[in-house]
């Protein structure tokens, strides 16, 4: 049974970081893509960056572009996010999601939240200005 902890959130001051982590268990492939997504409340779940763990190609959304950075450690099989210059447009519950690659992960082009069959509990990030 494959499940994802999602840990990291709190509360932070605009101009603040984070790191968020997302423990991978029970995905038996060795290569995977993993995301993370984000939703606040009364908005669309938003995809904010994805990797291919396989060779670590990554995408990332506009608006995180250039101060949110996606890892991988293979050997924990955890998947990281650093989130660095936060203001309030970040605050909102973070996903991590898991499934096998797919091209467009591989690629480092985006990746939809349909295509991640399995997902964590969230973690909540708030940001106050």
């Amino acid at each position: 049974q494959v499940q994802l902890v999602e840990s990291g959130g709190g509360s932070v001051q605009a101009g603040g970081s984070l790191r968020l982590s997302c423990a991978a268990s029970g995905y038996t492939y060795s290569s995977k893509c993993m995301g993370w997504f984000r939703q606040a409340p009364g908005k669309e779940r938003e995809g904010v960056a994805n990797i291919y763990t396989g060779g670590g190609s990554t995408y990332y959304a506009d608006s995180v572009k250039g101060r949110f950075t996606i890892s991988q450690d293979n050997y924990k099989n955890t998947v990281y996010l650093q989130m660095d210059s936060l203001n309030p447009e970040d605050t909102a519950m973070y996903y991590c999601a898991v499934d096998l690659p797919t091209d467009g992960c591989a690629s480092g082009s985006w990746v939809p939240s349909g295509l991640f069959g399995h997902w964590g509990q969230g973690t909540q990030v708030t940001v106050s200005s």
